[in-house]
């Protein structure tokens, strides 16, 4: 451990955090979390005897370390996540393994919606939280959510057991589903951050009942509080919105690089997927303070066309529609999934737009960042002082367009999917290239989901138009019901009925017997 690096673990704080192992060249070889710092960190460099082979091979190798304080332990497992994702370090070989994601599900259009865990989030309507890399430790942290926040972890029937409801773990059906929903939005809240709000609003509430003279509900509310209070001494739960996005050295490249007035606190990404034009979507994904933020993506159901220009205008026509700006906000940097058509059919969009919004574009081939010289709502002059001089970020110039290669001595093998990242070198945009990679990645995904979602749907619909006396109410209360044609082939007369009437669900059940 060099002497640098001796003086700068003194300075580690004992607040929970994430912390980056780095090589001699800069490049973060490691990414990690900690509910203590100063304690984590400093681990690294004491006796390595207990230590396995690769602990052994990682402490070799840093050359320095850097770290962001969070205000929980669960902001930590959050942020680590993202991460690893987004820089991929050659030592969290464990984390490379999609199987080991687990996302929070809740499913809020359900009467009774749910709350459970999962590793492959679908486009089914449920909103998801993740992804985190360590499940016991959500799993942990839910646990004593559950009790703040009384949830169903399955679907609830009259047989079941009023047991955990006795012990508080559940909700009590007697009081409906809207108050349960209610409860449920608090609960997303928190995961979100907002704890501080929500003890306020639970105090506020109880102190009305206690002025009501109902104390039943003054009591629920004063434990409710009380398991509040008392997570922050068990597994303390927080959010991005504590992430101080000065240290986030993406951010800054990428406000440095384009001019941008301040940090980008929420960047937005679009991509479009089809087959051959058709079921044709295009996918909005947000980045805020650099974090995925699940939250807040949406999906566009665009014209049936095999035009990817005419779609992003669609799309971008849309988004900077006076409702949505006023509901979603104004994004401080737009990321468009392409090359130069793109962003040209994007920036013949923004120059009616009542709101300049910075946007550039992603070109697939080389991971190469595309700006237009005019067009882009960006102060360019960072650019061209890069053109004038030799640095290992290439810029060229080609008409209305600046062609920028973040990574010129770094390579990738092939096509669209693989990235450079873990490559070796490191150069002096390596921090932004990740969240640019990570970003478009992202976009890419969330575009292909719902993409793949709707096919399934008009096959499964398509399937459904050959039953007789079925018409399009019918097969969406079926779908919404059971969610797929395998489970409407297997329902049974009586639970048909309940949806489409006692006829109709025997049509269905003898449909299903004639095909097989």
């Amino acid at each position: 451990m060099n002497n640098k690096l001796s003086d700068k673990l003194k300075t580690l704080p004992r607040s929970p955090g994430v912390y980056f192992h780095k090589s001699a060249s800069g490049e973060i070889i490691y990414v990690g979390k900690a509910a203590v710092l100063k304690n984590r960190v400093r681990q690294y460099f004491q006796s390595n005897q207990n230590m396995d082979i690769k602990t052994r091979s990682l402490v070799a190798e840093i050359a320095d370390t850097d770290w962001v304080e969070v205000e929980s332990e669960i902001d930590a497992l959050f942020l680590e996540s993202e991460m690893v994702k987004r820089y991929m370090p050659r030592y969290n070989v464990l984390l490379r393994d999609d199987r080991s994601q687990s996302f929070v599900r809740i499913d809020m259009k359900s009467e009774w919606p749910t709350v459970s865990f999962t590793r492959n989030p679908l486009d089914d309507g449920a909103e998801y939280f993740g992804p985190f890399y360590n499940g016991y430790a959500l799993k942990k942290a839910l646990h004593y959510l559950r009790r703040v926040f009384p949830y169903f972890i399955r679907e609830p029937k009259n047989s079941d057991s009023k047991l955990e409801q006795q012990i508080g773990l559940e909700p009590r059906r007697l009081d409906g589903s809207a108050i349960y929903k209610t409860n449920l939005k608090k609960l997303i809240s928190y995961i979100k951050g907002n704890r501080k709000a929500i003890a306020k609003e639970i105090e506020a509430a109880m102190k009305d009942a206690a002025a009501r003279h109902d104390f039943e509900q003054a009591m629920r509310l004063r434990n409710q509080l009380g398991y509040l209070k008392e997570l922050q001494r068990r597994v303390m739960f927080g959010d991005k919105e504590f992430l101080d996005i000065s240290k986030d050295n993406a951010l800054r490249q990428l406000a440095d690089l384009l001019k941008l007035k301040n940090l980008p606190r929420r960047l937005e990404a679009y991509d479009v997927s089809h087959t051959s034009g058709k079921n044709v979507v295009s996918s909005m994904v947000v980045f805020t303070n650099g974090v995925s933020d699940r939250a807040e993506y949406r999906k566009f159901k665009v014209s049936e066309t095999n035009d990817d220009y005419d779609n992003l205008r669609q799309t971008i026509a849309r988004r900077t529609s006076v409702k949505n700006l006023q509901q979603w906000g104004t994004p401080d940097l737009m990321i468009i999934d392409g090359g130069k058509g793109q962003l040209e059919a994007v920036v013949s969009v923004l120059e009616n737009s009542s709101v300049k919004i910075p946007v550039v574009s992603i070109a697939k081939r080389d991971d190469t960042v595309i700006v237009h010289n005019e067009k882009s709502n960006v102060d360019t002059a960072r650019l061209v002082d890069l053109l004038k001089q030799e640095s290992d970020v290439y810029v060229k110039r080609d008409g209305d367009f600046f062609e920028v290669n973040l990574h010129p001595k770094q390579f990738k093998s092939s096509g669209h999917s693989k990235n450079i990242r873990g490559a070796g070198a490191v150069s002096l945009y390596s921090d932004l290239t990740h969240l640019l990679q990570r970003i478009r990645d992202e976009s890419h995904r969330f575009a292909i989901s719902y993409h793949t979602s709707l096919g399934r749907k008009s096959l499964t619909k398509s399937s459904l138009e050959d039953i007789p006396s079925i018409g399009a109410v019918s097969r969406r209360k079926l779908l919404k019901q059971f969610g797929s044609l395998k489970k409407i082939k297997a329902a049974s007369v009586e639970d048909l009925a309940i949806v489409v009437g006692e006829a109709r669900a025997k049509e269905i059940v003898k449909w299903s017997a004639s095909i097989g």
